[in-house]
């Protein structure tokens, strides 16, 4: 049977207005991107009390999907399913959590995730991701699916949960050999590369008892180095663990293109040779709680809101690249094309995340300054002069890779919010 002739089966299953079969419906047009109609679907399917559907509407609600975000009423439906049992409705509430807005962010994270993971429910897994977690916190890299990453240790105590991508998260360890084997499989099965080899010794140990999972970690304080004042530039060591370093790169890896920079003139993106990296960009539907534990405690330690970030963006250099001396606040013309009641770049973090052999240092003419790249390390600095108006001070570069090469994930953060959640 044709693509379209199943379409049409479903579509005379459908019509009667059976919860399942609008359902299916629904999912098919999804597929087949038509997604109006299918909006409407998983709302009539919602409506009738049915919990997958009402999962499916509220992603669609969340994330902007066939109509405009909505996430406070996502997260209504979003309840209606969890009150009946959906583990799947928890771990997008407590996805939605680590915002801080739509949902409060506390204790019930930790249950919502748990629930998850006792329900074998793996969000990375779903879309052929892959979560990491290190022999020990700075140790060589270990590849497992996001099914086997949280079930460790959660059944054992109930008292916290499974985190993906927590850095404190302990396991039962399995020979090495052997999880490496299975770590380049995986790797290789999905188009990523050997990782790097990576270690953080700055990374704080957790306090949290072996076994037990939470996302504590995630808003512990963070001191800052100042560096300069003119501009305003701070750093802190062992931001990131190995294993969240090795997750952004393997992340992003399948998904690199060449980077662009913005034309002032049309705000437009565009090629340049002023920047000769490639980047990954991660819109909000592709994110799971993972890479949002990473973008909340960046952009908690440059002391934002998490919805006031863009999105993450993840590059790589090569021997030679660059990105010559440039500055980060958006030209009007570029601000009016993207959210423009966000503001400006008020603030920018970087977090390196791997060892250069040489080179790659990030470079503040004014001040004199150069920041040496470092697994974990993170440099804050700002765009913006405390009244809002550019700083032209703020003028930067990624000096050239000269060996090796170089990860680094960013955040821009906006003035105001810039996310729906």
């Amino acid at each position: 049977m044709n693509e379209d002739a199943v379409l049409l089966d479903l579509r005379r299953r459908a019509h009667d207005g059976s919860p399942q079969a609008l359902y299916q419906l629904a999912s098919a047009l999804v597929a087949r991107h038509e997604l109006d109609e299918a909006f409407t679907l998983h709302r009539r399917a919602a409506e009738a009390g049915l919990a997958n559907a009402q999962i499916e509407y509220a992603r669609m609600l969340m994330y902007g999907v066939g109509c405009d975000a909505e996430p406070l009423r996502a997260a209504e439906w979003l309840l209606r399913a969890e009150s009946v049992g959906s583990p799947i409705a928890s771990y997008f509430l407590a996805l939605m959590s680590l915002g801080g807005r739509t949902l409060p962010r506390d204790g019930r994270i930790n249950e919502r995730v748990l629930r998850a993971v006792r329900a074998d429910y793996p969000p990375g897994a779903a879309r052929g991701r892959r979560a990491f977690r290190p022999q020990g916190r700075s140790g060589g890299p270990v590849a497992l699916p996001a099914a086997a990453r949280t079930r460790c240790g959660a059944r054992r105590r109930d008292r916290g949960a499974a985190v993906p991508g927590a850095p404190h998260a302990r396991r039962r360890r399995r020979p090495a050999t052997r999880r490496r084997g299975r770590s380049a499989r995986e790797l290789q099965a999905i188009g990523v590369g050997s990782l790097p080899e990576i270690v953080v010794p700055e990374f704080a140990r957790s306090e949290t008892a072996p076994g037990v999972l939470s996302m504590d970690d995630v808003l512990q304080p963070i001191d800052l180095h100042l560096q300069s004042t003119r501009p305003r530039v701070m750093t802190v060591d062992g931001l990131l663990s190995a294993e969240e370093c090795r997750l952004l790169i393997a992340n992003a890896e399948v998904h690199l293109t060449r980077s662009r920079t913005v034309d002032p003139d049309t705000g437009l993106p565009m090629e340049q040779e002023i920047r000769t990296s490639s980047d990954a960009s991660f819109d909000a539907i592709q994110e799971d709680l993972a890479l949002r534990c990473v973008q909340l405690r960046m952009a908690s330690a440059a002391g934002v809101p998490l919805d006031h970030a863009e999105h993450l963006v993840v590059l790589r250099y090569e021997p030679g690249q660059e990105y010559r001396p440039h500055r980060d606040y958006r030209p009007p013309s570029s601000i009016e094309r993207d959210r423009p009641e966000a503001g400006n770049r008020m603030r920018t973090i970087c977090a390196y995340l791997n060892t250069v052999e040489a080179g790659g240092q990030t470079e503040f003419p004014v001040a004199g300054l150069r920041v040496e790249p470092r697994p974990g390390r993170a440099v804050v600095f700002e765009n913006l002069h405390p009244d809002g108006s550019p700083d032209p001070d703020s003028l930067h570069a990624g000096l050239p890779v000269e060996r090796g090469e170089k990860w680094l994930a960013t955040l821009w953060l906006r003035q105001g919010r810039y996310r729906a959640f």
